[in-house]
């Protein structure tokens, strides 16, 4: 099990930064991926960036350039620092966390935090 916690998230003008905070209840370096989505008003959630095995990050094309993914193995947590944001990336960004079962191999776990909500406005 793996509990997440969201936050950072707020009101911010086109063009400005904000950085998500996600801490997870247990060590990351047990955990198999790590990740942000996000989900938008009527829009299906989408990734916006992760980490993958091997400390591998992979992120949404609308997002490339602009986000970074990060993360402090010694505080459990995961960031994502957002600059020059649009009102297009408004929505609530969720923390995802991957595991895999202990009694089944070939089974992933995932896990979810509450969600921030970013807005941008023009």
């Amino acid at each position: 099990q793996v509990h997440l916690v969201e936050s950072g998230g707020g009101l911010v003008q086109s063009g400005g930064s904000l950085k998500l905070s996600c801490a997870a209840s247990r060590s990351i370096f047990t955990i198999n991926a790590m990740g942000w989505y996000r989900q938008a008003p009527g829009k299906e959630r989408e990734l916006v960036a992760g980490f993958t095995s091997g400390s591998k990050t992979n992120y949404g094309d609308s997002v490339k350039g602009r986000f970074t993914i990060s993360r402090d193995n010694t505080k459990n947590t995961v960031y994502l620092q957002m600059n020059n944001l649009k009102p297009e990336d408004t929505a609530v960004y969720y923390c995802n966390a991957a595991t895999i079962s202990a009694s089944d191999p070939k089974r992933t776990l995932e896990f979810w935090g509450q969600g921030t909500l970013v807005t941008v406005s023009s």
